[in-house]
């Protein structure tokens, strides 16, 4: 069973502690119904100035409510998620101190604000996220407040926004001890001072927090008929490895460029995961805090969402989470501080359907098929790990530390051979065939390697492929990260580049010819699904590689013509494509042994 039964968009819809009726629950999901969208997920926030107090969080009133709307959307045939808390991270009233997150100081400084309890409880602690019986004895509460029973649906977890500095917990530096072999205490108050110590605290803090929080909650929710939808990123975890813990990794813009979505897109083909979600609009011309409005609130341009709606589907989405819409009765005027505005006041409100019904037939078409790569890139996580703090003029509301992984982009060299993000524990478990790296239904025609630093667990595990004969590109020699050096790092790099199916060079290490080569004109973002008789291409707007935060305000105004031609490498065949992407157009492609399909991606009408 899938978490969704279609492509349509979904809205994040914003419930302010307040009064809820079923009457504007109902409108609403009306509204949505008849303008395209497939579902909501509701989003539990503080009280608007001057609202009435409305139903107690966790309340049987307030349960009431939810259950209602459940069912008001089943019956319109609309998905109902939930977001598994108020307002994020995970916390509130229901967190005793013990069960609260922990710095090397104690307990958290860290505070939840402007929740739906911000009336009655206006600060609240965040949960430990490092502790699984805090989690459990949180979700024990969630779990008698949603209805769970009858139709599955997804329960999210939003972007991690934790404290992360000095991150602690119960026993942590015992464990650190057993897996290190040296005492982390004395490097705490001062941990940027020595980096080798740093990466082993990281990669501690990364095992517990996959162990004792996000595994913990995807198993959760499957045992509570429920679906996992994560957003991983900002956590300081191994984010592939993180996003295959859930069932639906998520991801976000335009606080993230739109190529950080390959992330979530790459971990759920390596884990064989069906639906790729982006929370997207979100700031869409730049963070104002609140309580706001935005920058352009309520005067978005439609030209503008359609474009960066592309940017995302080219890097590997293939369901959209609009962010969002406000609780409002008919005729209301609630706003959310951070989002693009939906809702029948919003400026695009004619153009939705249109909209709409374009990313459901774009995330339809990239739902055919399986995932297609011809290349596997190391992400290198350990050289994240190494590093401290991005320099000043790279800060940005949702971005402070390397390991973010804001700027990391895929090798330009690689552009041809449509890469796949991949670390250690996947490599871990990869078969060879033929000199072809295999996990699950992707096959690797070789594995790409650009790091500084290399963990033993990668190093073994690339070791072991290339003795199997996989195709390694080394691009250069990496270092031991950590802060002991084993004597037997440097024999095993040499043993490594020692084979010869292992090389710096990609016309080395590559039997396949690229997918495009001989390139004329712009580099668009792609995404491919292999199909039983072809290759299905979505290729965005040229004008899409330049949208980062915060897009600028009508940004797809500016786009003009642009004209491409290539070389195409296709199931045996070679032929030479020209491509005419018209304005703010987009092109899908089908490649098949019966011919080459370009049909130009536009707006339906």
């Amino acid at each position: 069973m899938e978490p969704y039964s279609d492509s349509r968009p979904l809205t994040r819809w914003w419930w302010f502690s307040g009064p809820i009726n079923e009457k504007d629950i109902d409108f609403q999901l009306s509204w949505l119904k008849n303008n395209g969208f497939g579902g909501v997920e509701i989003a539990w926030v503080y009280p608007l100035p001057e609202s009435p107090e409305g139903p107690a969080w966790l309340s049987r009133g307030l349960s009431d409510k939810v259950r209602h709307t459940k069912e008001q959307a089943g019956s319109l045939g609309l998905a109902c998620d939930f977001t598994f808390g108020t307002l994020w991270p995970f916390g509130g009233s229901m967190v005793g101190e013990e069960d609260a997150s922990k710095d090397f100081c104690g307990t958290s400084k860290q505070r939840i604000k402007k929740s739906w309890e911000a009336r009655t409880c206006p600060e609240t602690f965040v949960l430990d996220h490092m502790n699984e019986g805090a989690f459990l004895r949180y979700a024990e509460n969630m779990g008698n407040f949603l209805p769970l029973d009858g139709k599955k649906q997804c329960l999210f977890c939003d972007s991690f926004e934790v404290a992360t500095e000095g991150l602690w917990a119960k026993g942590f530096e015992n464990d650190f001890k057993s897996a290190f072999g040296y005492d982390i205490v004395p490097f705490m108050d001062d941990l940027d001072s020595s980096p080798g110590a740093r990466y082993d605290y990281r990669k501690l803090v990364s095992k517990m927090l996959l162990e004792n929080f996000f595994s913990p909650f995807a198993r959760w929710c499957r045992e509570h008929n429920s679906f996992s939808r994560v957003q991983i990123h900002g956590a300081p975890v191994d984010i592939i490895e993180g996003y295959a813990t859930c069932d639906v990794p998520e991801s976000e813009a335009v606080l993230f460029d739109p190529h950080f979505s390959q992330l979530a897109a790459s971990s759920a083909a390596l884990s064989g995961k069906k639906y790729v979600t982006a929370e997207t609009f979100t700031c869409l011309y730049g963070w104002k805090g609140w309580p706001g409005p935005g920058q352009y609130q309520r005067e978005e341009k439609t030209g503008d969402l359609k474009l960066l709606a592309d940017a995302m589907l080219a890097n590997g989405i293939n369901k959209i989470i609009w962010h969002g819409m406000p609780y409002n009765p008919e005729g209301g005027k609630n706003a959310f501080y951070a989002s693009v505005h939906v809702g029948p006041d919003a400026s695009f409100a004619d153009d939705l359907p249109a909209l709409n019904g374009y990313m459901e037939k774009i995330s339809s078409f990239l739902l055919e098929g399986k995932p297609y790569f011809q290349c596997a890139v190391m992400l290198p996580v350990e050289d994240a790990w190494m590093e401290g703090e991005l320099e000043d003029k790279l800060r940005r509301p949702s971005a402070k530390y390397h390991w973010e992984f804001h700027y990391q982009r895929m090798p330009e060299e690689l552009w041809g051979h449509r890469p796949c993000w991949i670390t250690a524990p996947f490599l871990k478990k990869a078969e060879v065939r033929d000199g072809f790296t295999v996990i699950g239904d992707l096959e690797f025609d070789f594995i790409y390697v650009d790091c500084q630093y290399l963990d033993f667990e990668g190093l073994n595990a690339l070791i072991s492929l290339a003795q199997k004969g996989a195709r390694i590109c080394l691009k250069q020699v990496p270092e031991q990260p950590g802060f002991i050096a084993s004597p037997a790092y440097e024999k095993a790099i040499s043993k490594l580049a020692s084979f010869e199916n292992v090389s710096d060079s990609i016309k080395k290490s590559s039997v396949l010819p690229p997918l495009f080569s001989k390139t004329n004109g712009p580099k668009p973002e792609y995404w491919c699904r292999k199909t039983l008789d072809g290759i299905n291409i979505f290729m965005a707007n040229p004008a899409t590689r330049a949208i980062s935060y915060p897009m600028p305000y009508g940004l797809s105004d500016g786009t003009t013509e642009a004209k491409m031609e290539f070389d195409a490498a296709f199931l045996g065949q070679e032929k030479n494509v020209g491509i005419n992407f018209k304005k703010g157009s987009s092109i899908m492609l089908r490649l098949s042994r019966g011919g080459i399909i370009c049909e130009e991606a536009h707006l339906l009408n």
